[in-house]
């Protein structure tokens, strides 16, 4: 596809899958999500990269979503465009807006407010790149809350660098000073973000020569060591008062040296036009983490999975920490189990994944390695043993009666019941269509080699070897009272035509 033909289509992708902005809410979090991230070293775009099996835009747009009811969203997406609205797709209160050249973090936030109508909107806009995918809810109502409070024009929500300063690559925030050069106080002024130093221009500076900073009207003296020092790092999340950040936001310059425009610089914009910029870190570091490369992004996986292993080591059995999977919706399902004050009793084995929309209960057990995804519903008491596969698509469900054992390395998919008490053995495959669902009924018996596809299975029946497909099995009682088994049942061949002996 053409260049311009690549672009028309993405904007017509804009245009279909933004809603409109709702003017009765008063705030809008625009999320960065053009770049694609070089280092990174993949054909995905950086935004899609997975933490905890969600993307990290989404996690963004979630944690903002879901920290302040009916706020706006605005993406600003770029490279691989397609691909980042494909994942958020058409949603309430949520646009897109295309970056078309990659000029810099301001020129990002330019684009993003050309979609808001300045005679409608009164409010707080929020800023935040789109692959800080720890950030959480808690973060950003404190955020919220810290900014209303301050009555600042400008916030910027900081990070604590604890290593080696000289490790510290960020740029620095530099606040005011209690006393200024002359010795005087700095009175209400103290505490104020005067601008972010990145850490090459420290680098640059004299050692024999002090940093002077001009603020209202005083001078603040600083040393290349104590900026060098300084641990208090730019996260790149903001929070503006609209009115004045449209007022200068056409006034950022690309005058450096990689003819960008950098949403930094407004700090200073808003300092000399005698606004007030402050700044505020969260309780919680881990949630600032952004990503350049793999290794960053597998400590960030590590710190989402240690944080749902602490929501859950007291609550449920877990064999290795280091070795497991729990969706975040399920964590929740379990959170609100254990609240009800019975013992959930659940173990999950080394290796265990269980994706989103399934249902977990009391007394379960998944052994080694179990894989269960989608609308999986367990009944109690059951136990899965080691590697089955469980997993229906999303219209789809796999309900799975109490008192059910499923044993080694099965696999189950689709639309499918297993009755109470039923055993399903090793060696198992069971398919259910939307069509033709797989319909098991109470205290069944299946093993050996055998293969169940769209079938109706009444209740204590004995099935051994067999290959049932679109089959109805009755209960048959022979003479002696037992019921009748189904052993070695195949269907007859097709194709025979086509094979002969070599």
């Amino acid at each position: 596809m053409e260049v311009n033909e690549l672009t028309s289509s993405i904007h017509g992708t804009v245009k279909e899958l933004s809603s409109d902005f709702n003017y009765n809410n008063n705030e809008v979090a625009i999320i960065l999500a053009a770049g694609h991230g070089k280092r990174i070293k993949s054909q995905t775009s950086k935004m899609l990269h997975k933490i905890w099996e969600v993307p990290t835009v989404e996690r963004v747009y979630n944690a903002c979503r879901n920290a302040i009811e009916g706020i706006n969203l605005l993406l600003v997406v770029g490279i691989k465009a397609d691909d980042v609205m494909e994942v958020i797709g058409k949603r309430p209160n949520t646009l897109y807006a295309f970056q078309e050249q990659q000029n810099g973090t301001g020129h990002a936030v330019q684009v993003a407010l050309d979609k808001i109508e300045v005679q409608k909107f009164r409010g707080i806009v929020y800023v935040l790149p789109g692959d800080m995918g720890l950030i959480d809810k808690e973060t950003i109502r404190m955020f919220r809350s810290e900014f209303k409070k301050s009555g600042s024009d400008m916030m910027v929500l900081t990070g604590i660098y604890n290593g080696d300063p000289a490790l510290n690559s960020y740029g620095r925030i530099v606040r005011v000073k209690e006393i200024d050069i002359d010795g005087n106080s700095s009175e209400t002024d103290c505490g104020k973000v005067i601008e972010i130093i990145e850490h090459k221009d420290i680098l640059h500076l004299d050692e024999n020569k002090p940093y002077i900073l001009n603020f209202h009207g005083k001078k603040y003296s600083y040393t290349k060591e104590e900026l060098i020092n300084n641990n208090e790092f730019n996260s790149g999340v903001y929070a503006f008062d609209y009115q004045k950040l449209v007022s200068l936001i056409n006034k950022l310059s690309s005058n450096n040296v990689q003819k960008e425009i950098y949403i930094t610089d407004l700090i200073d914009l808003f300092n000399k036009n005698g606004f007030t910029v402050n700044a505020v870190s969260p309780e919680n570091q881990h949630v600032l983490m952004g990503f350049n490369n793999k290794s960053v992004l597998w400590e960030m996986e590590e710190i989402a999975r240690n944080n749902a292993y602490e929501k859950l080591k007291d609550i449920i059995e877990i064999a290795d920490p280091d070795d497991f999977f729990i969706d975040e919706h399920v964590i929740e399902d379990i959170l609100e189990m254990d609240s009800k004050g019975i013992p959930l009793d659940i173990k999950i084995g080394k290796g265990v994944y269980i994706g989103k929309g399934v249902k977990l209960n009391y007394n379960l057990t998944l052994k080694k390695n179990v894989f269960v995804n989608c609308n999986v519903i367990f009944g109690k008491n059951v136990t899965i043993w080691e590697n089955v596969h469980l997993s229906c698509f999303q219209n789809q469900k796999l309900i799975i009666g109490d008192e059910v054992e499923i044993l080694w390395g099965d696999i189950i998919k689709g639309n499918i019941v297993i009755g109470d008490k039923s055993r399903i053995e090793s060696s198992v495959n069971m398919t259910g269509s939307d069509e033709f669902p797989v319909i098991i009924g109470k205290n069944v018996l299946i093993k050996g080699t055998s293969y169940v596809f769209g079938s109706l299975i009444e209740d204590d029946i004995f099935i051994e070897h067999s290959v049932l497909i679109k089959k109805k099995i009755e209960k048959l009682y022979k003479k002696d009272g037992t019921i009748q088994p189904i052993k070695f049942y195949l269907p007859l061949p097709e194709g025979m035509d086509t094979v002969e002996d070599l």
